[in-house]
């Protein structure tokens, strides 16, 4: 009798998170726009190949060639993406800070825990943190090592991430997706930004 209200939750979780992971995505076109002068039409296009080996395998490490190549499509140099983009896969997980913070959230909400305000900050604060130390694999892999951190910083149990890295692989997409991308964004950025300081010097 459990079977129907327990999946439409799931349902719920998947949903809900995944908004978050599509919202965080969304950020890399105006950071491509503006700060990175790309536009997005070439930014979009470029990013077609990268965001499939993203979907397909949900691992930014797997979609490293295919960000190179995109990157090199809109114009960035190479000596600037081949140094900026393996340390964004490495290192700038952008939909992680918000994803594993909602799905602790999620679980406090939940179970009917309602954390305080410094819970919430330490948790905020836990999950940034946390971001570096995950791999760029499917999600699975640091799902509980990831979240557990943020889970017990907003004083709420572990044991229910157990059940919610059954149902990981859907958002993972969502992840994956939204770190490819803006990793990419990020790279046009930082390519603009070494192009500008010759001209700063000399002015």
């Amino acid at each position: 009798s459990a079977g129907g209200p327990a999946s439409a939750g799931l349902g719920h979780y998947i949903l809900i998170i995944s908004a978050i992971g599509v919202l965080a995505t969304l950020w890399a076109y105006p950071i491509a726009l503006i700060w990175g002068r790309i536009g997005l039409g070439a930014f979009s296009k470029a990013l077609i190949a990268p965001q499939s080996v993203a979907i397909s395998t949900r691992s930014s490490l797997a979609s490293l060639p295919a960000m190179l190549a995109s990157a090199r499509m809109m114009g960035v140099r190479e000596q600037v993406a081949d140094v900026t983009l393996p340390l964004a896969v490495a290192l700038f997980r952008a939909t992680g800070p918000a994803m594993n913070v909602a799905v602790a959230f999620y679980v406090a909400h939940w179970l009917g825990y309602e954390p305080t305000l410094t819970q919430m900050i330490a948790a905020t604060a836990v999950g940034a943190v946390m971001s570096y130390g995950a791999v760029g694999l499917p999600g699975e892999v640091s799902f509980i090592s990831s979240i557990a951190p943020i889970a017990m910083a907003l004083g709420v149990p572990i044991a229910p991430l157990a059940l919610l890295v059954a149902v990981e692989m859907v958002p993972d997409i969502f992840r994956t997706l939204g770190n490819v991308t803006l990793d990419v964004a990020v790279t046009t950025v930082v390519d603009r930004g070494v192009e500008a300081e010759p001209a700063a010097e000399k002015a």
